[in-house]
Parts: structure tokens; C-alpha cells; sequence
């Protein structure tokens, strides 16, 4: 298996640090508002992910934090804090916030058949862990304490500047702030904090607890160092994020975890590209913020959306549209489809042919090569539009389409069979009267019967064996 190296900016082949073991470890969501469709994309991108490396034998542990506390507006330490933010808008206390939002999150990545991480752990309940890793990097030289903040001095950190291919700090192009705020005792504009002391600021912050630094609360990069390290050990195998997260907070958690240990710490970075709405960057204020609820709201299965997402590779940026999730959902459909058809024609299998084998063996093949090929998911999809097209026996179709969809998560064993609904008797009179129309080659009558049917809300379906119609 090949993926792309965030850090290293390019392709290599994956090697897990204990094999056959993986350790995982995904950026979860800050929870101060809904997740949105923009945050869908990066979680299937992570399912799909998890289900490619347990295919090819690897066993996961999926490791996945819930931003509750610590997360400022702005990455730099700037803004209020998120979750405060969100305790406002809604009239809510910040803790009600938190708890809302997650089960808004992962109620909407189970509509998206996103498995569950091995372990969740939330920021607030790992207090103790990000202390205790603060004091390592006080100890070793690496923070310094102030009265407002505890800091990492990413001076003492070599190579901090350039990693992720930034460039020099000194160009103050590495996505920090131009100049430290008055009143802060940082020694660099790009020191981030570890610690939020409860002074100036923050005096009146909701969330706080006790520390040798005293009373205050965590700084929003340190929580994943602290619990990674806590679930998977101080090196892990991957560990991904948006790519919003490239120029600061995947630099800082580098730095301070690397600090503390002195080991390596993430092997495969891996970033997604964004979801772009209507060619534009996603927001309330422009109207174009969407949630599953919304996609629901249109009637739109959010499987469709699932299979939007599988369209374009997960490293370049994605635009949706409502005809774009549309023609998504007419493809699904169509796979849905083929599935149940596919059912209907299930036979006793007799023993296969070599040739029959070989052609069963090459389109897995193509498969987990599309996968293997730094998880190129159009191309997962085109092996399996061709499958459907082939002249291969209807039973190893099914059999492949659904071991395929192991790792597309489209829920295609559980497709229901079609309801079919009584023709009423004026629309089958208008059938026979239309067949009869065409044996006597009076096509333009015809069609103008297949018309009045369209009005009555029926479709015909033209067949060898003679038309039918089914409700539009």
C-alpha cells in the first residue's frame, strides 16, 4: 500500500511500526456547532481509510479526540475560545454545548455508515495527561512559564520552521501571527501555548482546573500529543487531519510530542483537500452551510453523499452542488439496482473455470490496486461499474460487489427488494392500448400515450419481453 506523505510531500509505501498492527489517529471535531458536509468528506475519507488497511490484513486501532475545551478562533492563540463561542450563540452552557455537538457529530457520521473509532477520548477528560506532558516539556527546557500562559519555544525545536515544507519563521509566512499581542510574554510570535492561565482574557473562562501553573485550562494543541501518546505510544503509525491543519496545529503537536519523547512521532501524515460549496468556501453568511439534516430535508439518501465524497480523490478539492449530490444519488440508485437485480438471478453456483476465475481475480485486483494506489477511490468505482458490465456469472458479480462495498460503505447487502405497487386498471388499459399502437406501427400515437402516462405520474420501461411502467 502507497500514501502520501504530508510531511515528506511525497508518495510512499506503507510500512506499520508493528506489523500487523496500526495505530491511527484521527483529528476529531471541535464540538461548539454542527457538523456540516464539509466535515463529512474528511471522516468518510478516514472510514474508508480504516476499511483499506483492515482489507489488506492490517489490524487498526482508530484513535479519535473530541475538542471540548482549548480551541481559540484563530489557530495562533487569537480569539475567544470555540466552545464559549458556542455556549452564546445557542444559550447553552458550554459543558450542554459539548455534549450536544458530539452526538450531533456522530449521529451524523453513523447516517454516512462511518464506523465508530476504537477509542474516543474527550480533551476535558484528559487534563491530567496534558499536565503531565506540559511538566515534561517545562523540565527538558522546551516551555516556558509567564503570567498569562504557559508556551512552547519553538526556537528549541530544530527544524520547527520548515516542517510540512513552510517556510522560514523569520519570513512570518508559517501561518502564525505577525507580531506577539501586547501584553503577552511570549518570546516569538510563533510560541504556542500549552496552558491558559485564568487572568486578563480569560478570568471568566467556564472551563478550568488546577495546575502548578495555576488555575486555567489546556491550549488546543496539546490534547492530541497528550492523548496519542496516552492509546497508541509515543511513534504512530498515521494520523491525519484537513488540511487546514498543515500550517499550525499539526507543526505544534510535532514539536512538543518529539520534544517530550525524543522519537519520532507520526509516520504518514495524511491531509484531505476541501469541500468547496457552489466553488466557494463554506458558510452561514453566504447561505451555502449544509448539514446532513439538510441533505435528508431534500430528500437526498445520505448515501449519496457517501458516494459524492468516493468521486474525487481525497487530496484534491471537491465542489458540491445540489445537481453534482443529485447525479450522486441517480448513480447509487443505479447500484442499487444492479444489486437487487443481481439477487433475483442468484443461482447454485457449479464449480469455476480457470478462465472464469482469472477474470473474477482480475477485477479484485484492479480493486485493491485503486486502493493500494494512495486510496484512488474514482478509480475503486470505475473497476466497479466496469464488474456490472461484464459477462461474468450474475452470483460472482454479487459476491464481488459486496465484498467490494466492505470498504465503499454503501450498505449494498442491505438493500431492500423493490416494493412493487398495483398498476391501477386506467393505466394498464393505457399500457395494452400503447403496445397495440406500436404492432400496428403508429409510433406518433404511441408516444402520445407514453406522454399522457408521464402526466399521471408513470414511467414506461421498454423491454424485450414487452413494457412496463412504475410510478415516477
Amino acid at each position: 500500500m502507497k500514501l502520501y506523505n504530508s510531511l515528506t510531500r511525497s508518495i510512499e509505501g506503507f510500512t506499520p511500526i508493528n506489523p500487523p498492527s496500526v495505530s491511527l489517529y484521527t483529528c476529531g471535531m471541535t464540538v461548539y456547532d454542527f457538523a456540516h458536509i464539509g466535515h463529512g468528506r474528511k471522516y468518510v475519507g478516514d472510514d474508508i481509510l480504516r476499511r483499506t488497511l483492515s482489507r489488506f490484513g492490517y489490524q487498526v486501532k482508530h484513535v479519535q479526540n473530541v475538542t471540548d475545551v482549548g480551541h481559540l478562533s484563530s489557530d495562533a492563540d487569537e480569539g475567544e475560545d470555540k466552545m464559549e463561542k458556542g455556549a452564546k450563540k445557542y444559550g447553552k452552557t458550554v459543558w450542554e454545548v459539548a455534549q450536544f455537538y458530539t452526538d450531533h457529530f456522530y449521529e451524523s457520521m453513523d447516517a454516512l455508515r462511518v464506523l465508530r473509532p476504537t477509542i474516543v477520548c474527550k480533551a476535558t477528560e484528559h487534563i491530567s495527561d496534558q499536565i503531565a506532558l506540559i511538566s515534561k516539556l517545562l523540565e527538558k527546557g522546551l516551555a516556558y512559564d509567564t503570567p498569562e500562559a504557559v508556551y512552547f519555544d519553538v526556537t528549541k525545536f530544530a527544524g520547527y520552521a520548515e516542517l510540512f515544507g513552510r517556510q522560514k519563521l523569520e519570513d512570518k509566512k508559517a501561518g502564525v501571527r505577525e507580531a506577539v499581542v501586547e501584553g503577552e510574554h511570549k518570546k516569538h510570535a510563533a510560541d504556542f501555548a500549552l496552558w491558559f492561565k485564568r487572568v486578563g482574557r480569560f478570568a471568566d473562562h467556564a472551563m478550568h482546573w488546577d495546575s502548578p501553573w495555576e488555575d486555567g485550562f489546556p491550549g488546543w494543541h496539546i490534547e492530541c500529543s497528550a492523548m496519542s501518546m496516552k492509546y497508541l505510544g509515543d511513534s504512530i503509525d498515521i494520523h491525519t487531519g484537513g488540511i487546514d491543519h498543515i500550517p499550525v496545529h499539526h507543526p505544534n503537536e510535532i514539536a512538543q510530542s518529539e520534544g517530550a519523547t525524543g522519537k519520532p512521532f507520526v509516520r504518514v501524515w495524511l491531509h484531505y483537500n476541501f469541500l468547496r460549496v457552489d466553488g466557494k468556501k463554506m458558510s452561514k453568511s453566504l447561505g451555502n452551510f449544509y448539514t446532513i439534516e439538510d441533505v435528508v430535508q431534500k430528500g437526498v439518501n445520505p448515501l449519496a453523499l457517501r458516494y459524492f465524497y468516493l468521486t474525487a480523490h481525497y487530496r484534491s478539492e471537491l465542489n458540491f452542488t445540489w445537481e453534482a449530490l443529485s447525479a450522486a444519488g441517480s448513480a447509487l440508485k443505479e447500484l442499487q439496482g444492479q444489486v437487487r437485480t443481481l439477487r433475483s438471478q442468484l443461482q447454485k453456483r457449479n464449480a469455476l473455470s480457470d478462465e472464469k476465475l482469472e477474470k473474477i481475480d482480475a477485477f479484485r485486483l484492479r480493486f485493491d490496486e485503486a486502493l493500494a494506489n494512495d486510496m484512488n477511490t474514482p478509480q475503486a468505482l470505475a473497476v466497479v461499474w466496469e464488474l456490472l458490465k461484464s459477462n461474468i456469472t450474475s452470483q460472482d458479480k454479487y459476491d464481488l460487489i459486496l465484498d467490494f462495498d466492505e470498504v465503499l460503505g454503501l450498505g449494498l447487502a442491505e438493500v431492500k427488494e423493490a416494493v412493487v405497487e398495483a398498476v391501477p386498471d386506467d393505466i394498464q388499459e393505457l399500457l395494452m392500448k400503447r403496445e397495440a399502437l406500436r404492432k400496428a406501427k403508429k409510433y406518433q400515437e404511441s408516444d402520445d400515450i407514453r406522454k399522457e402516462l408521464q402526466q399521471k405520474g408513470y414511467e414506461i420501461e421498454d423491454r424485450p419481453e414487452g413494457a412496463t411502467v412504475k410510478k415516477i
